[in-house]
């Protein structure tokens, strides 16, 4: 695949998140990929496991959804800016347990890494502002 492919393939991945398409996120997926969310510190190994880690977010967000904001490739990775916006509506599970709904909007920019082998997502980190994240759901002081 050209680099201009895997960007192509890697704002595919946002675009099946933001549509709830599991079936189309799964399939973008090498069956043993891991998912690391820096901004939660979880580390999440296979298919089985990285879809219900998402689906979390979309039950906490049912409206999130990613916008590409710019995207690189180099060789066979991938480095995307996603602006992340959703209404927290729905029970949030973190770190320190589950967050009840507050209504709260909140808009976090991230960077996702996302490293491809034979098409399929081998590897990705996410990176995102987990203080600014909590802060603008009021779970945290500003």
């Amino acid at each position: 695949m050209t680099e201009q492919d895997l960007i192509q393939a890697a704002r595919g991945v946002v675009d099946k998140f933001n549509a709830s398409d599991w079936e189309g996120y799964e399939a973008a997926l090498a069956s043993d990929s891991v998912y690391d969310e820096v901004g939660t510190s979880r580390r999440i190994h296979g298919v089985d496991k990285i879809i219900p880690c998402l689906k979390e977010w979309k039950e906490a967000m049912p409206d999130v959804t990613g916008e590409v904001t710019s995207a690189t490739a180099t060789g066979d990775t991938v480095v995307l800016e996603v602006t992340w916006t959703g209404t927290h509506t729905g029970p949030l599970q973190s770190p320190g347990g589950v967050i009840p709904a507050t209504g709260k909007q909140q808009t976090t920019r991230a960077s996702w890494l996302m490293k491809f082998d034979g098409g399929k997502v081998e590897e990705s980190r996410h990176y995102f502002d987990m203080l600014s994240f909590m802060q603008q759901l009021g779970v945290l002081p500003d």
